[in-house]
Formats: C-alpha cells, structure tokens, sequence
C-alpha cells in the first residue's frame, strides 16, 4: 500500500517540498493509522496528524534508499517516536495517582530496608509485606523508570568513543525494524487494556503462567480467563491490523 518513490525521496531530501508534499500525501493513510492510536488523549487529533507529520518527514531525511525495507515501515518508529514524546513532554502521559503512591511506598521501603540490612529488598518479599501481587510491585517499580527517546544520543560502539542516535542502532537489519515496530505497537496497545486485561497479558505471556495459575492470582475461574484471553487477544489484533 505504502511503496518507496526512490525518486521523490531523493528530491526530497535534497531539498525539494513538492517531492516531500507528495510523500507525506502518499503515506497519509499510514501516519492517520498511528495517530488514531493516540485518540481519546485530550488533543486535538488533526494536531496529531500534525505532529506524526513531522515525524514522517524526520525519517525521509534518515531514509537510506538502499535500505531493503519499505520508508513506511522505517518512518514508523519515527512517528510513533514524534507523537509519543509531543505527548510525554507536555505532560498528558501520567501515571494513575493509585500507582505513584504505590511506588513511593515501595521506594519508602527499599530504602528502609537496605539501610537496615544491607542489600536490596526482593519484589517477592516487598509483595508478602505490602499484600500486594507481584505484578503490581512491578508495574509500579517500571512507571518510575524515564523514558527513552529513540531521538536520544548513545553510544555507536564498545569504546563507547562515538554517538548516534538510539534510531540509528535499529536501521542495518530489516527483522530489527520489523521487531521494534511491533514492540511498539504491542505495548502501546497493552497500556490501553484494563487493569484486569492487563494482568491477564501480562502474566500470561510475559510471566508464563498458564490459565488455571492466572485464575488462581486473579480469583477466576480458569472457563473466565480463557474467554477473556480471547477477547483480549481478538482485539489487540484487530487494531494491528487496521
């Protein structure tokens, strides 16, 4: 559906807006895709559209057009990239008030802890003292973590003597592309799930516990987490795929 235009990326990034124009027209039906992911986030979705925009036109100046991939599935990272951090630096992606107070709590006790004896505190014994599963302790403990920007500057080698663009690392390899695209894609779709859905994902294919185990953490028959799991999955796909 997205092809390359070799022609206009060339011209494009040699300075050309008529050729960039055409490529963004081309590739609009790609960039409202990932846009619409972000829908219900309290802007305006036109200035979305916007910003992935900008994104789109990011990687067309990238774009190394003897790579054997697609520009619409190398601009993706970028786009997601663009929108993402439009969004974080504004302040819109917030942690809910119920999980930052869990994780000061757990920090309070890490703390506490290593003071007292010396080494660190296990997410297992945090979660016999809280009364908290462990599922929970971790999704806290992660939403302290900072963002990284795929924008950001790391290291190019083991020296660690040069910097490139954390990008730049993913764009030798077409099954690299393909695979921080659906992590992307899979964990913008899992933070959008109920809390209940959530754990569900998570401790079933994150954590490898089958259905009677996941019925057992979340007080459920095994028949309600097999008929959710369904549910969930059939519609994670249904949003990759549209």
């Amino acid at each position: 559906m997205y092809e390359n235009n070799l022609y206009d990326i060339e011209e494009a990034q040699k300075g050309s807006q008529e050729a960039m124009t055409r490529l963004v027209e081309n590739n609009k039906g790609l960039i409202w895709n990932i846009v619409k992911r972000f829908n219900g986030r309290g802007y305006e979705i036109e200035d979305l559209y916007q910003i992935g925009c900008m994104g789109f036109i990011k990687a067309i100046k990238r774009f190394d057009t003897s790579f054997e991939v697609q520009v619409s599935t190398y601009a993706v990272p970028y786009i997601l990239g663009e929108i993402k951090r439009f969004i974080r630096d504004d302040g819109m992606v917030k942690v809910s008030r119920s999980t930052k107070e869990l994780a000061i709590k757990i920090l309070d006790l890490q703390n506490d802890y290593f003071s007292k004896n010396g080494e660190e505190i296990t997410i297992m014994q945090i979660s016999n003292i809280l009364h908290i599963p462990k599922e929970e302790i971790t999704y806290a403990m992660d939403s302290l973590k900072p963002v990284t920007s795929i924008y950001e500057e790391s290291s190019c080698n083991v020296n660690g003597d040069e910097n490139c663009l954390v990008i730049d690392k993913l764009k030798n390899k077409v099954d690299e592309q393909n695979n921080i695209v659906n992590k992307i894609a899979i964990k913008q779709l899992i933070s959008n799930l109920e809390k209940r859905e959530k754990e569900i994902v998570l401790l079933r294919f994150y954590k490898d516990k089958t259905q009677a185990e996941v019925a057992k953490v979340l007080g459920i028959t095994q028949v309600q987490v097999s008929r959710l799991e369904k549910k969930i999955l059939k519609s994670m796909k249904s949003k990759l795929t549209c």
